[in-house]
């Protein structure tokens, strides 16, 4: 039973040992491009979490989808042009000196996001990124004026354009 008891106390002090040398290899501070391993394991709980949290609570979008795109692009300048560009694609200063880096938000990985998602992400933001939630201070039915609108940017084909997908 002792030796029972003093085999979990070594694997704990081993796995906090562990997780401590972890953690001190992840770095708080933004001046520091983040690690491939770091980048990659943020995303993949991103795109897990974005999925599971856009299942509920998601109003019906308008029906008339072009009006819907019309609108979206007149507010997209002045909600989104500051961080994404006016382009959805060329990144604005703010959005390039962020870590994570603003969405480039014609790409490819951000496109495959559904409608869903992309309307949780906007009116909920995401948590440590510079990505703001827009529910306090936009309508349902503007963020669905966005999210149709950036489902129309065209795509880039300056892959120099600033930023990493989301």
């Amino acid at each position: 039973m002792k030796r029972r008891i003093l085999r979990i106390v070594v694997a704990m002090m081993l796995v906090t040992a562990l997780g401590i040398v972890a953690l001190a290899q992840i770095r708080l501070d933004a001046l520091q491009e983040p690690s491939r391993f770091e980048i990659a394991l943020a995303t993949r709980a991103k795109h897990i979490l974005i999925r599971r949290s856009s299942r509920e609570g998601i109003p019906p979008a308008p029906t008339n989808r072009q009006a819907s795109i019309e609108e979206g692009d007149k507010l997209f300048g002045t909600e989104c042009g500051a961080c994404h560009g006016l382009d959805g694609n060329k990144l604005t200063d703010a959005g390039r000196w962020m870590y994570p880096r603003a969405a480039q938000l014609a790409s490819h990985e951000v496109q495959q996001y559904s409608d869903r998602e992309l309307f949780w992400i906007v009116k909920n933001g995401i948590r440590l990124s510079g990505m703001p939630a827009f529910a306090k201070v936009e309508s349902d039915e503007h963020i669905w004026n966005l999210v149709h609108y950036v489902k129309t940017l065209p795509r880039s084909t300056d892959s120099k354009s600033g930023g990493t997908p989301n």
